[in-house]
């Protein structure tokens, strides 16, 4: 059974940095596209950014010049590098994967809250 377990998630002061992990296990697969959605209280989950096995990005305006999202292909893990956090980053951070080129997204993990204080 695929699992993908984040961590690096807590509260931080607005400014602040904080990098999130996220690591697949229990497939005999590469994932092609990871990346990481986010869900604040009240509104819909949206997506932040993802990463393709080749290197290649995208992102949510918001996110862009403030967090990176990056990759270990060998292990199977992602990661969020978000610095100058803002109060509105606040939400409950959920990664992604999936096995195709474009599309949705198969494989979800259980979520980590990021809090950020004003």
């Amino acid at each position: 059974q695929v699992q993908l377990v984040e961590s690096g998630g807590g509260l931080v002061q607005a400014g602040g940095s904080l990098r999130l992990s996220c690591a697949a296990s229990g497939s005999d697969f590469t994932f092609y596209r990871m990346g990481w959605f986010r869900q604040a209280p009240g509104k819909e989950r949206e997506f932040v950014a993802y990463i393709t096995t080749r290197g290649g990005t995208n992102y949510i305006d918001a996110a862009k010049g403030r967090f990176t999202v990056s990759r270990d292909n060998a292990k199977n893990t992602v990661y969020l590098q978000m610095n100058s956090l803002k109060p509105e980053d606040t939400a409950v951070y959920y990664c992604t994967g999936d096995r195709r080129i474009a599309g949705g997204w198969a494989y979800w993990g259980q979520g980590t809250q990021v809090t950020v204080s004003s």
